[in-house]
């Protein structure tokens, strides 16, 4: 997940793990996506790093939400 420099949370530590997280995620199932087959062991992976990422996704939307919450009102 690419963070814009001008994101209201680019300079969150957590924001930027997560996010760093979630691209190294991404970047493996897009190695997985392309690969002909796979094996048993790599599609329980495919299925483990989507939930991974998925579960980095909320906590993102968390952060960005209770920071909007906590700046905006």
């Amino acid at each position: 997940m690419e963070i814009a420099p001008n994101h209201p949370l680019a300079s969150s530590e957590t924001f930027r793990k997560l996010a760093n997280e979630h691209s190294q995620y991404a970047q493996r199932l897009d190695v997985l996506a392309h690969k002909p087959y796979l094996s048993e062991e790599e599609k329980l992976e495919e299925v483990r790093l989507k939930k991974l990422k998925l579960k980095l996704k909320d906590e993102i939307n968390l952060l960005e939400h209770d920071f909007h919450r906590t700046h905006v009102a």
